[in-house]
């Protein structure tokens, strides 16, 4: 005696080996004993085999009709066999009763199981219903098909392009382009931003990761919505001195600006100048608004997204040649440069000149400044501020800049085309803790400390910078700087570039004109923007750097070479010493140790996973030149 008997849903058949009434020892077809439960038997049979039954059974359905087994059913519950014996017109045969069961059973939207070998028919309405969903999914797996296989013959398919980032970077898997994206990356083997740049989706790995950036922080683009520039004031007096910035050539938001008069009685007053956009851009305005959606400009090698429309910094700018607003703090110095006062005014300042730190280096430097400085405009008075600042430094027992820190210049070249895109880079190594840094540097920090003191002595809230226990971080009540040797520091001096220091201009603002600050003691409105601003500006700067970092390898690949040199920084992670790539190489010998120096083979380079993979060639002997110093963490920075 054979049975038919339904295990992990499929039919299964088997000889009887024993009978015990209320269970069966059972030896299926291929040759496994199972012991069943009598309950769970659909069918028993003599004839034909227990290895014939299905097969036949299953090409007896070939010539059923599931609409017309439908419509023969009654609207009660029924037993396949009772049905089967109906719908032959006879006992059905093993084979027969068995193949109205497989029928049955494959149709789940005509028939609902109820139990055991026992079905009913879906009500019309349910079926009609569950009849267009199936063909709904039918229709959309063949446009699922269709586009994945576009995908693999190398197009776009149309449905991508309005929704490319969400793709790329926040994919929902519910959506047929997503299914479809998934299964032609499945079957290609590739990852889909390999595969969207195979296509010509993406232009370059360039704009695959500023993409990414962009989507999260810019869903609605960078492009300013209409504003309306609030007017300069007209009624400042103009401050009578000549001022000059220092930047690098790059800088359009010009913050600052310095001067420098003799005193009748010995020594200089030193003017400090910030740009007053807080004149204009009032707290609750619509350009306030924007900057305090932005918080920050965004730099990367090559572009920036600023945090005020282009316009408007031209409007507060401190140009070359123009009278702007600005926040001045003079600075009483004596012969000796030991301060004498400090005051504080609301002007305008007229700007002489923007000097360009590649103008101004070659010809005032450390070498320069032992002996003669060259004849040129303002020598002089950078040569009187820098001896100022280098008290300054001392007087703080911290040093502006670790001398023997590494800055890299990005320069890009959008106008040229290489194999990995549009942009040719040009990287240059620049020690920090040159006499220029060292002059804005101090003279940023007596600012920035002068400022957030005055307020702080006059019971108005600030933000600040604080560093205490090795901890940096951001509060609204004064606090030591340790890093910087300073009591408080409140970011003051960077008001076209970052919101805090746009906030804490308003408050000085109103100090200096004895009007109610915009944040009082305990604002929750201010305590907020400092939050937003310290998550905002650290994801800011970690883009700039993963920006910087795949600049580095296009670099590395553009200059074609196959092998370079690099530091060891700790087990097997090495930088690069042309440029600031770091990297795992995994072949380095155990016996090369911290900060030895190794030459390694470039063996492959990833601009989608910024990766590099080289092997160890050999290890270098040290280099005479002081060390690059650029192991330790990234440290406070007055400039930025």
């Amino acid at each position: 005696m054979n049975v038919l008997f339904e295990e992990d849903g499929s039919f299964k058949t088997g000889t009887i080996l024993a009978d015990n009434d209320s269970s069966l020892q059972v030896e299926t077809a291929t040759g496994k004993r199972v012991k069943l439960k009598a309950a769970n038997v659909l069918l028993r049979f003599n004839a034909p085999s227990a290895s014939e039954l299905m097969p036949r059974a299953e090409a007896a359905t070939a010539e059923m009709d599931t609409e017309f087994l439908w419509e023969m059913c009654g609207d009660d519950e029924f037993a396949f066999s009772e049905f089967a014996a109906d719908y032959f017109g006879h006992a059905a045969s093993p084979v027969e009763a068995t193949a109205v069961l497989v029928k049955l059973f494959a149709s789940p939207i005509h028939f609902h199981r109820k139990g055991k070998g026992r079905f009913r028919k879906a009500p019309p309405e349910i079926l009609a219903a569950a009849l267009a969903g199936a063909e709904k999914k039918r229709l959309q797996q063949e446009q699922v098909e269709r586009m994945k296989g576009e995908l693999l013959a190398g197009s776009l398919p149309a449905e991508f392009a309005p929704m490319l980032q969400a793709l790329l970077y926040k994919p929902d898997r519910n959506r047929l382009e997503t299914k479809a994206l998934e299964a032609a990356t499945d079957e290609s083997g590739q990852s889909a931003p390999r595969l969207l740049l195979k296509v010509g989706a993406i232009k370059s790995t360039h704009d695959l990761h500023l993409g990414r950036f962009l989507f999260e922080y810019f869903p609605e683009g960078t492009a300013f919505p209409e504003l309306m520039a609030p007017a300069l004031p007209d009624d400042l007096p103009l401050a009578p001195v000549e001022a000059f910035s220092i930047d690098d050539a790059s800088t359009t938001e010009i913050d600052d600006a310095f001067s420098l008069a003799p005193r009748a009685e010995g020594g200089w007053t030193v003017g400090i100048h910030i740009a007053a956009p807080g004149l204009g851009i009032r707290p609750g305005c619509p350009v306030d608004a924007v900057a305090r959606r932005r918080l920050s400009t965004v730099y990367m090698p090559g572009n920036k997204i600023t945090m005020l429309p282009d316009e408007l910094v031209a409007a507060y700018t401190l140009g070359e040649g123009q009278a702007r607003p600005a926040l001045s703090l003079y600075v009483e110095v004596n012969r000796d440069f030991s301060i004498a006062g400090m005051t504080s005014r609301i002007e305008r300042v007229h700007v002489s000149a923007n000097l360009r730190h590649h103008d101004i280096e070659p010809v005032f430097n450390e070498e320069s400044l032992q002996g003669d400085l060259p004849d040129a405009p303002y020598m002089a008075e950078l040569k009187t501020l820098w001896e100022f600042a280098t008290v300054l430094e001392a007087g703080r027992g911290k040093p502006s800049a670790n001398q023997n820190q590494l800055d890299f210049n990005y320069t890009v070249d959008w106008s040229q085309e290489t194999k990995d895109g549009p942009g040719h880079i040009t990287i240059e190594q620049r020690r920090r803790g040159s006499p220029l840094d060292k002059l804005v540097a101090e003279l940023m920090i007596l600012a920035n400390s002068s400022w957030g003191k005055l307020l702080h002595e006059a019971g108005i809230p600030a933000i600040y910078r604080a560093q205490t226990g090795g901890r940096v971080r951001m509060t609204t009540a004064a606090a030591p700087h340790d890093g910087l040797g300073v009591d408080c520091y409140a970011w003051s001096s960077s008001p076209l570039r970052r919101y805090v220091d746009l906030c804490n201009q308003w408050q000085l603002i109103a100090h200096l004109q004895g009007v109610d600050a915009p944040f009082a003691p305990g604002s929750a409105e201010l305590a907020a923007a400092m939050n937003d601003f310290d998550a905002t500006y650290s994801a800011y700067n970690e883009f700039q750097r993963g920006m910087e970092r795949y600049w580095a390898l296009r670099w590395l690949r553009q200059s074609g070479e196959k092998e370079a040199t690099a530091k060891v920084l700790r087990e097997n992670i090495l930088r690069c010493e042309a440029v600031p790539f770091v990297f795992k190489l995994h072949s380095l010998p155990g016996e090369v140790k911290p900060h030895e120096r190794v030459q390694f083979a470039i063996e492959s380079s990833d601009l989608v996973e910024i990766e590099l993979r080289g092997k160890y060639l050999a290890t270098l002997p040290p280099l005479t030149t002081a060390d690059d110093g650029t192991d330790g963490e990234e440290e406070e920075t007055p400039l930025a």
